[in-house]
């Protein structure tokens, strides 16, 4: 596993908070100072919830548990796909549809509904049809890929979510605690501890931060799966 430094964790900007009058006070614990109108993050406290969220993620991988990364911000839309195709996990990166986890069964109607489009685009079905037809199939399989892609080859629930934002997220994180799902978590100084079973206090508006954040998770999750190559 990758060395967590303190100096690569100040490098990434993760320290930086949101402005003191935005903070959540759930989030004192977390924070060392305040420069300026910002809080300033304990990064010492930070590096040890990264390093416990990076075991975690690595002997759940070992157990064959599948991951669910949550990261709808256009800024680091593109990373978490990158990242979670990366470690074979599933990823939401555009928008979070209520009932993805709490209406599974309708969800994988959905999937399986964009599965077999693909089938048929692949084997030209399309160009048999009449044109209307076909451009109304190809519209509709656009608009499944645009929510589903990342999870089209999630046949359960998962097992463990990965939140980028909670704030932004807050839909999909009540969804997986009415289930019991794990959630791993970047909290900024605006997010509440107490909604994520392994927190990471850390910046999450920058892409440096949240870059820097993931890749260890991923990273972790990856030598879980090559330790269970090797058992």
């Amino acid at each position: 596993m990758a060395k967590i430094e303190l100096a690569q964790l100040l490098d990434a900007g993760v320290h930086f908070g949101h402005k003191a009058h935005r903070w959540n006070p759930k989030m004192f614990p977390y924070i060392y100072a305040e420069r300026n109108g910002i809080h300033i993050l304990d990064l010492i406290q930070t590096m040890e919830f990264l390093k416990r969220a990076c075991d975690f993620s690595k002997r759940a991988s070992e157990k064959k548990q599948t991951f669910l990364f949550v990261g709808t911000k256009k800024q680091s839309a593109s990373l978490i796909a990158i990242e979670a195709q990366k470690c074979g996990a599933f990823y939401i990166n555009h928008r979070w549809l209520g009932g993805m986890l709490t209406n599974w069964i309708t969800i994988k109607s959905r999937i399986d509904r964009l599965n077999h489009l693909e089938e048929q685009e692949k084997i030209n079905s399309f160009n048999s049809l009449p044109k209307k037809e076909a451009a109304n199939l190809k519209k509709e399989l656009e608009k499944l890929k645009k929510y589903f892609n990342g999870v089209k080859g999630m046949k359960t629930l998962p097992d463990i979510l990965v939140i980028i934002d909670q704030k932004r997220e807050i839909i999909a994180i009540k969804e997986a605690l009415s289930l019991n799902i794990p959630i791993i978590s970047i909290l900024d100084t605006n997010c509440d501890p107490d909604l994520a079973t392994l927190p990471i206090p850390g910046n999450d508006d920058s892409i440096r931060s949240i870059k820097y954040i993931i890749q260890n998770i991923t990273d972790s999750i990856c030598l879980g799966q090559q330790s269970s190559l090797k058992t």
